[in-house]
């Protein structure tokens, strides 16, 4: 597994490209949050990452969270980690995972927020928006944004912001989507605008964004999965 050096060395070429993305768009990379998702990873990694710097921390899956949270000694890293839950998340996750979460940024739909709300009165969560419009990516409608932020809002939660995930391909591909709901989040007076992941940082920068989610641009490539023994 990759260690504490080399992701030090990750953080700073990240931390270069925010930089100049955002100088290039005249604005203060201070005002970029980077989320260190550890998917994949092992609870190791988190001790490693806090040594090189990073607090916030994304999972997408409930039970990896849960398992992180129960083995990591948080005593011991003398932080007090932000977990980001930023996956697509069944309903029934939500009550184990709510006295963890710091942001929840996929929030797409009423049910979800309500489930939210239930064990978690008052989170901060983003509303999450499909941005391609493809049908096998998590995300609300582009076109009812505003109906989802009030219904979350009616629910009692706090509403920070927006989220989206960019399309496959080349980083310019991501711009029109990113474009799109900045615009969106300047029109609901939202500040948080969290786009962009480890291929299309500098264009989410360019375009607003005020966190990105980074894993294997910090962390390198995700372990393969061990395929479960076949049952005997």
């Amino acid at each position: 597994m990759i260690g504490v050096a080399a992701i030090e060395s990750n953080l700073i070429a990240l931390r270069g490209t925010i930089e100049h993305a955002a100088s290039t768009a005249g604005r203060d990379a201070s005002d970029v949050t980077i989320v260190a998702v550890t998917k994949g990873f092992g609870p190791e990694l988190i001790g490693r990452a806090v040594q090189a710097g990073l607090e916030d921390l994304g999972e997408s899956y409930a039970q990896e969270l849960l398992r992180k949270v129960d083995e990591v000694a948080v005593d011991e890293l003398s932080v007090a980690l932000r977990w980001h839950f930023i996956g697509n998340l069944q309903r029934n996750k939500v009550k184990a995972i709510a006295p963890h979460v710091h942001l929840w940024h996929s929030v797409d739909r009423r049910s979800l927020g309500a489930e939210i709300a239930k064990h978690a009165p008052g989170a901060a969560v983003l509303a999450q928006l499909n941005l391609s419009g493809e049908s096998g990516k998590g995300g609300g409608p582009v076109d009812e944004t505003e109906s989802l932020v009030g219904e979350l809002r009616a629910l009692g939660l706090d509403v920070r912001g927006l989220m989206g995930v960019g399309p496959a391909g080349p980083p310019e591909a991501s711009r029109p989507g990113f474009r799109a709901l900045v615009a969106l989040a300047d029109a609901l007076d939202l500040p948080v605008r969290s786009i962009g992941m480890s291929g299309d940082v500098a264009v989410a920068v360019e375009e607003g964004a005020t966190m990105v989610r980074v894993g294997s641009g910090l962390f390198g490539p995700r372990p393969a999965k061990v395929p479960a023994p076949a049952p005997s």
